[in-house]
């Protein structure tokens, strides 16, 4: 894993044109988001905000590759998500994102360090045991978890702990992008403060591009922009999150 610090080129890395998401219900559709767009600058830390259950999740697999638009067109580099079969989604994901969750999603029957293996297995590198090894212990090295933890399961763990495996987990296969959803959400508020700070560090001294979505203004503090996401919504999706 690439830990140098880097300077990085005021360029775009995520493009969203025009974008809008609607789900299919009875009677009808709910539009979730319309004729969004949105450019997110390489090396940035970006915090989405709105209540829950205005969409913040479904703008973020978006971005992710995990959901398509039913509009529009979103760019993350190269990369036109909107065009890309599943297939060629699923690739691009495991090689480009690292995605962070509320509730950690960690396999409670495997050890920390064997959760943080897990993606260099998923994407077929072809790296042998002790390769895997080595990136997941410098993953849980920047994450900031002591070494003699990496034994333990995670429910041995605080949920600040958890969380830094997860991030650790994100971290594994050196993205482009991570894409955190309420990664605070589930903490007390200082544990949450030392989650925002890595996140925080890992965006200033390694140039880390983070999206961040929340609906707590004090962690969005901590990004260096915020987006409001209830001024872009549709009607209907406002009137569904009130």
């Amino acid at each position: 894993m690439n830990t140098a610090e880097t300077d990085t080129e005021a360029r775009s890395l995520i493009r969203l044109q025009g974008m809008s998401k609607a789900y299919p219900r009875r009677g009808g559709e709910l539009v979730v988001l319309e004729d969004f767009s949105l450019e997110v600058i390489s090396g940035e830390f970006l915090a989405i905000m709105a209540p829950s259950g205005s969409g913040k999740s479904t703008l973020l697999n978006l971005i992710g590759g995990v959901d398509r638009p039913t509009r529009g067109e979103v760019w993350v580099g190269d990369a036109p998500l909107h065009r890309l079969s599943e297939a060629a989604l699923a690739r691009w994901r495991a090689e480009h994102v690292g995605f962070v969750f509320q509730l950690y999603h960690l396999l409670p029957i495997l050890t920390v360090l064997k959760n943080v293996e897990l993606p260099l297995i998923g994407i077929g590198t072809g790296l042998g045991r002790g390769e895997r090894r080595r990136k997941a212990t410098a993953a849980l090295t920047l994450a900031g978890l002591d070494e003699r933890f990496w034994g333990f399961k995670p429910l041995e763990l605080s949920g600040g702990q958890q969380q830094r495996v997860g991030i650790a987990r994100a971290l594994v296969t050196d993205p482009d992008l991570l894409l955190c959803d309420e990664p605070t959400g589930d903490l007390d508020q200082a544990s949450g403060d030392t989650i925002m700070a890595l996140l925080q560090e890992l965006n200033r001294r390694y140039a880390k591009t983070i999206v961040l979505v929340t609906h707590d203004p004090h962690a969005a503090e901590f990004a260096g922009r915020t987006v409001h996401l209830d001024k872009h919504l549709p009607l209907a999706a406002t009137a569904a999150s009130a």
